[in-house]
């Protein structure tokens, strides 16, 4: 059983940073196709970001969040990251992290809340 629990969420102000992190447990991490997705009040689940396997040489990026986000992985500690500048009000959601394994069986994260206002 693959357990993922995130970090970093809080209140920042517009033009501020964040650096999210998701603590992965339960199997070989670096088999683990990383994502990152949020969720505002009253929308869908949107995907923000995405890492290869392995040393993580692909990554993928919403349109809205291209040249702000950046999403990496560290093997050796089981976590990804995703680090974001230049935090603007409708970036405020709850951002879930999202694993997805070889047998393509996925596992979700219980969230942190992500809020950007003066």
């Amino acid at each position: 059983q693959v357990q993922l629990v995130e970090s970093g969420g809080g209140l920042v102000q517009p033009g501020g940073s964040l650096r999210l992190s998701c603590a992965a447990s339960g199997s070989i991490f670096s088999f683990f196709v990383m994502g990152w997705y949020r969720q505002a009040p009253g929308k869908q689940r949107e995907l923000v970001a995405s890492i290869s396997r392995g040393s993580g040489s692909s990554t993928n990026y919403a349109d809205s969040v291209k040249g702000r986000f950046t999403i990496s992985r560290d093997n050796a500690k089981n976590t990804a990251f995703l680090q974001m500048h230049s935090l603007k009000p409708e970036d405020t959601a709850v951002y879930y992290c999202n694993a997805k394994l070889l047998d393509d069986k996925v596992y979700w994260g219980q969230g942190t809340q992500v809020t950007v206002s003066s």
